[in-house]
């Protein structure tokens, strides 16, 4: 047990290599392991490149015979991108297949697993299934709801300000924890605000990390009525950024004719008390294979995704600075709630220092506790775990 535990830490360190590159697949690890030896090791890179366990089966090319397989996820037994995981772990001769959990994708769902012991293999079935069920948070809720996971990202001062009275946020917080956040869009498939956001901020929302070469995620506007500025600079980007405007019918058919020429992609959606229909924006979004959305909006946009239970996670910095006024915002407004038994719980939370900012991450739930996790680190590194 514990040397199947070191290996599937391996498999698992593995597949956080693919964190922010697989969607909308899952992060997957593979580790085949002979005679006590390491021979093949693999990770998914990329949605449509090879899966982790045809790169470690390649790897260990005629070493795979008589192998031991430890995965962080059943392997694939249907035709999607790729060819099914399953055969090829049959041809090599793997005696043995550990796992971490069932793949919850419908399409496999146990099947793999099935198929592996139909033609004789043993199958190891929860080794580190909760960390390996934290790892793949949003694949897990993607695949099983077909709708974004969704984070909610908010940045206050100490005393609960996300702007100054006139309106003023550049900057709250840090370098550092400005760096974090662009590394977290870096990891999404879609960034969304509100219309109020790019009126006041005129936000560009890409990816800037110094020296690296990030694919910038799609931009979601959330704008009802259509008065997203021509003159923005989303719009005027969204020949080189993919751009989505979420409104509704109450928005000019000339306007987003002209945001539409501008290449702006216009989502008419239902409306519901004069607003963008959220659960409908996010059916739609997760149709378009958006599986990790990252919010970047004010305090109603905040308070509107919370009061529909949409948000899955919270990144909160708070930066110690003091300024007052009861009229400036914060990070969660619109009508709030009158009892204090109907707020919702931060679960499962973890703090991290970012120079003289701190930053709370956690789960907002209503009842029950729900477990989660990130791309964080899952345990030692391979060289570690098979010394």
């Amino acid at each position: 047990m514990e040397s199947e535990e070191r290996y599937m830490w391996s498999a698992l360190d593995l597949a956080r290599q693919g964190c922010g590159k697989t969607s909308p697949n899952p992060m997957v690890g593979a580790v085949l392991v002979k005679d006590g030896e390491v021979v093949g090791t693999g990770f998914h890179e990329k949605a449509g490149g090879p899966h982790a366990e045809i790169i470690a089966l390649q790897e260990a090319g005629e070493k795979a015979r008589g192998a031991t397989l430890y995965a962080n996820l059943e392997p694939c037994s249907h035709q999607g991108r790729t060819p099914p995981c399953v055969d090829a772990i049959i041809a090599a001769g793997i005696k043995k297949v550990v796992v971490a959990m069932v793949d919850p994708n419908p399409l496999v769902s146990g099947a793999g697993i099935r198929k592996l012991q139909e033609a004789g293999i043993k199958v190891r079935v929860g080794i580190l299934e909760e960390k390996a069920r934290r790892l793949n948070e949003v694949f897990l809720k993607y695949i099983t709801t077909k709708t974004p996971f969704l984070i909610v990202k908010m940045a206050m001062t100490l005393d609960g300000k996300i702007a100054t009275k006139s309106g003023k946020s550049r900057w709250i917080t840090g370098e550092k924890s400005r760096k974090f956040v662009h590394r977290l869009r870096s990891m999404s498939d879609g960034i969304v605000v509100g219309i109020n956001t790019v009126l006041q901020d005129d936000p560009l929302l890409n990816v800037r990390l110094n020296g690296e070469k990030k694919e910038n995620p799609a931009r979601i506007i959330i704008d009802s009525k259509g008065k997203l500025p021509l003159e923005s600079r989303v719009v005027k980007s969204a020949a080189e950024i993919k751009t989505l405007l979420a409104t509704t019918e109450l928005a000019p058919r000339t306007k987003l004719a002209a945001l539409e020429s501008a290449g702006v992609e216009v989502m008419i959606l239902p409306s519901k008390n004069g607003r963008v229909d959220l659960q409908a924006m996010m059916q739609v979004l997760g149709e378009k294979e958006i599986s990790i959305l990252l919010a970047e909006g004010g305090g109603t946009l905040n308070y509107s995704f919370l009061a529909e239970n949409l948000i899955d996670k919270i990144y909160f910095f708070t930066a110690p600075l003091l300024i007052g006024g009861k009229e400036a915002r914060t990070p969660l407004e619109g009508e709030g709630i009158e009892e204090l038994e109907n707020a919702w719980t931060v679960e499962n939370i973890e703090m991290k220092q970012l120079d003289r900012d701190l930053l709370i991450i956690g789960y907002p739930v209503r009842g029950e506790e729900i477990v989660h996790g990130d791309c964080g680190r899952t345990g030692g590194s391979i060289k570690q775990a098979v010394q």
